[in-house]
């Protein structure tokens, strides 16, 4: 049985569903303000810090929690489908990340469909990491971390990265990430009954806005296409019962056949993107643990 926790965290999952479904008409604006009314219920630590900022032109936001290294960096690029989300939104998980990985969390606003569809994203993310590059920060001072739309854009941003000749973070976690456009792993079906949080429906209409008639298997829209090889390590974490669990799974698997140190975790009987509710889930927080000591393996020397 699941915990008091956990049902109450499926059971706010569910409402935001039920009022993303409940008027199919609705603007992006107003599915946004329903996606920030959501965020913004996620309780925020009394001791974070937050400095709005402008980075190569992209507003961000930095996140910090007491104690962390200020020379160490986590960019972390928020979820949403490419449609929704905002760094604002995320300061909850920004902090709870700082704390877990003892850095400074960057939050990017990236560009989002449909004013600004495919690469924009691609683009910004690069251009933040270039630009915080400029600041004064190493690459190997540098993690990239991402959930959802997030995380399928820290593997296109890494790919593009490779294909540039731009040195590479130190390391990168992706959390649920959505890195198949085409939807075609296993678990678009076997886990549809089960999902708190998406319906293929809304997957299939996210898809359609960002690509922008693009085709949906090219790496850039869906990364679990694209080369693998010579990326820096990676954990990939995905939760048992979401429907996009396979998309980290099967990119974990396609960097691993590449040669890349890649390493999966599965949140047993987790939905998407568990770990926001890092203010009230217990295995939230340990998987956020999980992703701090992977970062600080990385990052320790710099």
């Amino acid at each position: 049985m699941p915990s008091r926790e956990l049902t109450a965290v499926l059971k706010k999952n569910n409402a935001l569903r039920d009022a993303w479904n409940a008027n199919p008409d609705a603007t992006f604006d107003e599915s946004r303000r329903i996606f920030e009314d959501w965020l913004s219920e996620l309780a925020i630590p009394e001791d974070a810090r937050f400095e709005p900022v402008e980075i190569g032109g992209v507003p961000c936001i930095w996140a910090e929690a007491p104690g962390i290294h200020a020379n160490r960096v986590v960019i972390h690029f928020h979820s949403g489908g490419y449609l929704l989300g905002s760094a604002n939104g995320y300061r909850s998980f920004g902090t709870f990340l700082s704390a877990a990985s003892g850095c400074r969390v960057l939050l990017p606003d990236y560009r989002l469909a449909p004013e600004h569809p495919y690469p924009a994203a691609i683009e910004d993310a690069l251009t933040v990491y270039e630009a915080v590059v400029e600041l004064g920060h190493a690459p190997s001072q540098i993690a990239f971390c991402g959930d959802s739309a997030g995380g399928g854009l820290v593997f296109a941003a890494l790919q593009a990265m490779r294909d540039r000749g731009v040195p590479f973070p130190a390391a990168a976690v992706s959390i649920s990430p959505l890195a198949d456009f085409t939807h075609s792993g296993e678990s678009y079906r076997t886990n549809a009954a089960f999902d708190p949080l998406v319906t293929l429906e809304t997957l299939k209409s996210q898809a359609a806005t960002y690509c922008e008639g693009h085709d949906p298997r090219s790496p850039g829209l869906s990364p679990l296409f694209g080369e693998w090889s010579n990326l820096p390590p990676l954990l990939i974490l995905a939760g048992e019962i979401e429907m996009m669990r396979d998309d980290g799974k099967r990119c974990a698997e396609a960097a691993a056949a590449a040669g890349v140190n890649a390493t999966y975790l599965e949140g047993a009987g987790m939905m998407h993107i568990w770990t926001l509710f890092a203010d009230r889930l217990p295995e939230a927080r340990e998987a956020l643990e999980q992703v701090g000591s992977f970062i600080k393996a990385y990052l320790r020397n710099a």
